[in-house]
């Protein structure tokens, strides 16, 4: 045991077992729900980038290189904190991956056929959120309607007021009395477990760091509380920590009431947020995987080569620059959206909303690679005219053997970082490109389209803003811990800065 884990630092194995978790919690839940799996496009490429991701901190595990900057962003506080949070939000975005539609009892109760409805993980473990819903509006919190309506009394008059929200404090007696107190003894409940919950955890977090390092556990736990370890683990366990109290407290409220409040079709919008994670991650990361072999393929290339190979790629990425970004997406989106359209008797409207997200990711890709691609030309015609490159040439070594081993390795710093530094401009892309009607499906849960619906929301008499609120909050956290974790790699893989740190 001691061997495996000398062999394997210790956020690899923390990767491992939290992807581990999330794929036990998904099997349990399935085999719970007698469910038949459905494989999404994106399922398909969320589950190939997973795979790569860990195979490339396999990779950089063995090369001193690659592991010496990441050793960087491991000492960074700020870095550490961020990349809990991503780790939050990627958990959200895998349980959201796995889909599957539920078989029923037929009729007759000897059989059992395929529901038409598709539902993720995370559909099942939020079930109360999808399932409770109201008529129409209804505020954060709320036990009453947001908006008035004619009520029939039992003794046949009628009169215009707010109506009881049919799961919103629906167990209080005397809301306007009870309400208040109610709330305040769920938080507290959620808090205490919460806390029980990220003791637990941290506990057993120590109890393993105590076990790597082969110390007792009162001087692993020492060092943690007091910032001693090379890896700030305090500020990793206190981030957790807030993390799990969050879900507690927010887990234990949702039950009762909506904390987020509902939308103009009674649905709860804090179960809207939380579906629209997994939207944000594929813009941001699955555009990326489409963008990368464009970028560095021809990037290297065109500096590598030089003459009429270079001219080429060039005229190419220039072409593409002078046409406005958002005018080249917005006619791909509607060519795509008028072949869904004659085409939808082929699709259900989980599988086209789908295809129009994979649609909208490439065509984001196809559009974002040039600024990466000048930049890997701009560093390889630097590099093919070292010394050690110019003696492999000489000797007779293969071109490709020489962008291989010697020029891809090279660059790989400058593609970490673009990679990183993109991912939060991305996320906003789809908010802007939603908010213009060109964005995903409106049938999808997305950041993008409860900013949209929230336009005519916040006009109106009264003025609904919560949607609006859910949608800022969870896209501003996201990305500014993604802009955060981008400075911490930026800071570690740039050679100029490495030096003089």
């Amino acid at each position: 045991m001691n061997t495996f884990l000398s062999n394997f630092s210790k956020p690899l194995l923390a990767a491992l077992a939290a992807v581990g978790v999330v794929i036990a919690l998904a099997w349990f839940a399935m085999r719970s729900a007698a469910a038949q799996p459905v494989l999404l496009w994106t399922d398909i490429l969320i589950y190939v980038l997973v795979f790569s991701i860990l195979l490339f901190a396999l990779y950089a595990r063995a090369h001193e290189h690659l592991r010496a900057p990441w050793r960087q962003v491991k000492r960074r506080r700020l870095g550490m904190m961020s990349l809990v949070i991503l780790s939050a939000y990627t958990t959200v975005g895998l349980l959201d991956s796995v889909h599957f539609k539920q078989q029923v009892t037929n009729a007759s109760g000897e059989q059992r056929s395929t529901s038409g409805e598709v539902l993720s993980v995370l559909d099942v473990i939020a079930a109360p959120l999808r399932e409770h819903d109201e008529r129409t509006y209804s505020a954060p919190f709320a036990t009453h309607a947001y908006v008035k309506e004619m009520v029939q009394h039992a003794d046949g008059t009628q009169s215009r007021e707010f109506p009881p929200l049919k799961f919103g404090g629906a167990h209080l007696k005397n809301p306007e009395l009870e309400r208040s107190a109610d709330i305040g003894k769920h938080a507290l409940l959620g808090l205490l477990v919460g806390l029980v919950l990220a003791a637990s955890v941290m506990g057993l977090l120590t109890v393993w760091l105590s076990r790597c390092e082969h110390i007792p556990f009162s001087t692993m736990l020492r060092r943690i509380v007091r910032g001693e370890t090379d890896t700030p683990w305090h500020v990793v366990l206190a981030t957790l920590a807030v993390i799990i109290v969050l879900v507690s407290v927010s887990s234990v409220l949702a039950s009762k009431y909506h904390i987020f409040g509902t939308d103009k079709v009674g649905q709860d919008v804090f179960f809207e947020a939380l579906k629209s994670i997994r939207t944000g991650l594929v813009i941001g990361t699955l555009t990326t995987l489409i963008m990368l072999p464009f970028a560095v393929l021809l990037g290297i290339m065109a500096g590598y080569f030089r003459g009429w190979i270079d001219d080429v790629i060039q005229y190419i990425y220039t072409t593409l620059n002078s046409i406005p970004g958002v005018l080249l997406i917005a006619a791909a989106v509607l060519l795509v959206q008028v072949y869904l359209q004659t085409q939808g008797e082929r699709f259900d409207t989980v599988e086209r909303a789908d295809l129009r997200l994979l649609f909208l990711c490439m065509i984001l890709g196809i559009t974002n690679w040039t600024g990466l691609c000048r930049m890997l030309r701009g560093e390889s015609l630097k590099l093919r005219e070292l010394d050690y490159i110019q003696s492999a040439t000489a000797l007779g070594v293969g071109h490709f053997t020489i962008i291989g081993r010697h020029i891809l390795p090279n660059v790989m710093h400058i593609v970490l970082i673009a990679v990183v530094l993109d991912f939060s401009g991305l996320v906003l892309a789809e908010a802007v490109l939603s908010y213009v009607g060109v964005g995903v499906d409106p049938t999808m849960n997305s950041w993008g389209n409860m900013i949209n619906q929230a336009r005519l929301e916040m006009a109106r008499e009264p003025m609904v803003w919560w949607s609006l609120t859910a949608a800022f909050v969870f896209m501003f956290v996201l990305v500014l811990a993604a802009n955060l974790f981008s400075d911490a790699v930026r800071d570690a893989f740039d050679p100029r800065l490495r030096e003089r740190s």
